[in-house]
């Protein structure tokens, strides 16, 4: 693979110190290159987002506008893939655009009056750009769908089937996902599928925390004075969230969450903090967390414990990307959870005494 790849490239990958490529980027690269449509499934935090960037830019011509379309179902997902492309396409001399609700329309057609070979953004303001003829399918030969189960949501799915329907007929189509659970008859036909769905991430240590119901804020705030401790928290439900995050403001814990009333680019500054380690805890649902990616995330902890095997991998896997190491702590209130617990992950007991984490 690394034969095939434009000596800035090559520059680029040592300079960011890369050391091999994951099973999914040397497996996808081929047939990307060779134009086929597929679908390609990859746990979170396997570097999927390079596995189809890398020889979808190398089929580009430059200076050939709109040859490249990139949907993501949300608009930090969208941003993160916008910032990746940039990297990699413009060491290459190819310009990237990114459009999402919210932002200003106008300023986005003036955008496309400059001819960038890759257009990424959200499907609402996608398909709002090809009704006014300012993106024009004709031109699109590639079509990626990121996390294509998201994509797949009521609120989505209908602007996904348009826009690929405008689309030439022969276009190359990428499905990407880390699941395989959502309806595959919305796959095009003769899809190639590529699944490395079943890989054991083993550089994520699995563990339970005991804490009564009542004390699970409170070992938020002892956690958040751990040395070096950092962490996305997880909630199930919205009321936890915000009663949590009042309580440990009150308290002058470094915690913020992120609400679903906050503006886009208020949301920016606070991934940012919480990237920069400027915050110990960043708060979320879910719902909320969809499309976070923060490189060296140390910790996962899950403020109850997750209603499914998928919202657990799915958690998870914001720690330990890349290769890198990562935890995650559940807390736990009574032996049905521990149970429960262990149908998800291998997890071993974790106690915090004097500041300090002890595996039991």
């Amino acid at each position: 693979m690394k034969t095939k790849l434009p000596t800035e490239w090559l520059e680029l990958l040592d300079q960011l110190g890369f050391q091999e490529f994951t099973p999914i980027q040397t497996q996808l690269f081929d047939p990307i290159l060779d134009g086929q449509t597929l679908l390609g499934v990859s746990p979170t935090g396997t570097g999927k987002t390079l596995a189809y960037l890398l020889p979808s830019l190398l089929r580009l011509q430059k200076k050939k506008a709109q040859q490249l379309l990139i949907l993501a179902p949300n608009t930090e997902l969208a941003g993160q893939i916008f910032e990746v492309t940039k990297t990699w396409g413009e060491a290459i001399g190819l310009t990237a655009q990114l459009f999402l609700s919210g932002s200003s329309q106008k300023r986005q057609i003036e955008r496309l009056k400059k001819g960038p070979e890759i257009l990424i953004g959200t499907p609402g303001r996608i398909f709002e750009l090809i009704k006014l003829k300012k993106i024009k399918m004709m031109n699109v030969e590639t079509i990626i769908l990121d996390e294509f189960d998201q994509l797949l949501d009521d609120s989505q799915i209908h602007f996904v089937e348009k826009i690929t329907h405008y689309a030439p007929r022969d276009h190359q189509l990428i499905y990407m996902s880390a699941t395989t659970k959502f309806d595959q008859d919305k796959i095009a036909p003769n899809t190639r599928t590529i699944d490395l769905s079943d890989q054991k991430l083993d550089n994520i240590q699995h563990f339970y925390m005991q804490v009564d119901q009542r004390h699970r804020v409170d070992m938020l705030r002892k956690l958040a004075y751990v040395a070096d401790f950092r962490g996305l928290v997880f909630f199930n439900s919205l009321s936890d969230l915000g009663s949590a995050e009042e309580k440990l403001q009150y308290r002058d814990v470094l915690a913020v969450s992120l609400a679903s009333d906050v503006n886009v680019k208020f949301r920016k500054v606070i991934l940012e903090k919480f990237k920069d380690k400027q915050l110990t805890l960043l708060l979320a649902t879910d719902l909320l967390a969809r499309g976070i990616d923060i490189d060296s995330l140390e910790c996962v902890v899950n403020f109850d414990v997750p209603r499914d095997m998928e919202t657990y991998t799915h958690r998870a896997g914001r720690t330990g990307r890349m290769g890198k190491e990562g935890y995650v702590i559940t807390l736990v209130t009574h032996p049905e959870d521990i149970k429960k617990l262990k149908k998800f992950a291998s997890v071993r007991e974790i106690v915090l005494k004097n500041q300090e984490l002890y595996i039991k």
